[in-house]
């Protein structure tokens, strides 16, 4: 993890460096002052952007090992601050998200599972075909039309953290992951069922349903754990298209206006903040395996 958290600073810092563009000169025009040379010059010496990269990206790393991203230009505020400021947004947004998907999927994966070639089978896989051919800003815009601007439900613009405010955008989310998750569902289950255990199972006179519940699904949960676990970490990362769609206050969307102003160190702390938050979610995924999977436990022991 700490040198993934190295390689991933230096080549974001790296990339942000070459990028083309003054973020200086934007950050004055932005304020609308005067670009002069002497303005210019002695912008970038406060911003420290004059200084030879290896210079630059060490006085970052130092910074950042104490705990400070540094400022945002934009902002005139600590990243760290501005980072938790959309973090709020965005773990509200993440954590309604899960529910409905596990909702929706669970049972329906399950339901096409057991159900297999036969009509509901048919039904579950045809819906999550279609959910997965839709693309979500796309989707995004149907539900903002016809529940927003149509009937009025919902909010269509939403600058803060409302519970009407996150229905839509959960929804969105919601349905384009659910079409993957009652997939692999689908997947996992039918592979537990067609075990030798299951077979013998059956053959000593237990139910369908106690088979399912009692033996089948404690199996089949620790590849979709994985999965939700790194839909967790792509959630809490900011999902910029949506956030943009529906207007949500979330991190994703405080980055890509990080990367129009051409603000550095608010790019290069969201960058870092999504490599810890994928690597510590992907730990705690393989922490679970040796509490979920009694052998795993019995190795660890020995």
């Amino acid at each position: 993890m700490v040198v993934t958290v190295i390689g991933v600073s230096f080549l974001t810092f790296c990339l942000t460096w070459l990028a083309p563009g003054d973020p200086a000169s934007m950050l004055l025009e932005a304020s609308d002052t005067i670009v002069s040379e002497e303005t210019l010059a002695q912008t970038r010496h406060e911003l420290g952007l004059d200084k030879p990269f290896l210079v630059q990206y060490g006085n970052w790393a130092a910074g950042v090992l104490q705990g400070d991203m540094g400022m945002s230009y934009s902002a005139k505020k600590p990243v760290t601050a501005k980072l938790l400021e959309g973090f709020k947004g965005t773990l509200l947004l993440a954590f309604v998200t899960m529910v409905l998907v596990v909702l929706i999927s669970l049972p329906l994966g399950i339901l096409s599972a057991v159900k297999r070639n036969r009509l509901p089978d048919h039904l579950v896989r045809g819906v999550s075909f279609i959910g997965v051919s839709m693309p979500s800003f796309w989707l995004g815009l149907l539900l903002l039309y016809v529940f927003g601007l149509k009937l009025r439900l919902f909010p269509i613009a939403q600058s803060e953290v409302t519970a009407a405010g996150i229905v839509l955008p959960a929804l969105t989310l919601a349905i384009y992951m659910s079409s993957k998750y009652m997939r692999q569902v689908r997947t996992v289950v039918l592979e537990e069922l067609n075990q030798d255990y299951v077979t013998g199972i059956r053959a000593r006179g237990l139910s369908e349903m106690a088979i399912l519940w009692k033996h089948v699904l404690p199996n089949a949960m620790l590849p979709l754990i994985t999965l939700l676990g790194m839909s967790m970490g792509w959630l809490l990362g900011g999902v910029a298209v949506v956030e943009i769609v529906f207007s949500w206050p979330g991190i994703g969307n405080m980055a890509v206006r990080a990367i129009t102003m051409r603000d550095y160190p608010l790019i290069e702390g969201f960058v870092l903040w999504i490599s810890l938050v994928y690597m510590s979610i992907n730990f705690l995924v393989d922490l679970s395996y040796t509490y979920l999977n009694p052998r795993l436990r019995r190795e660890v022991r020995r």
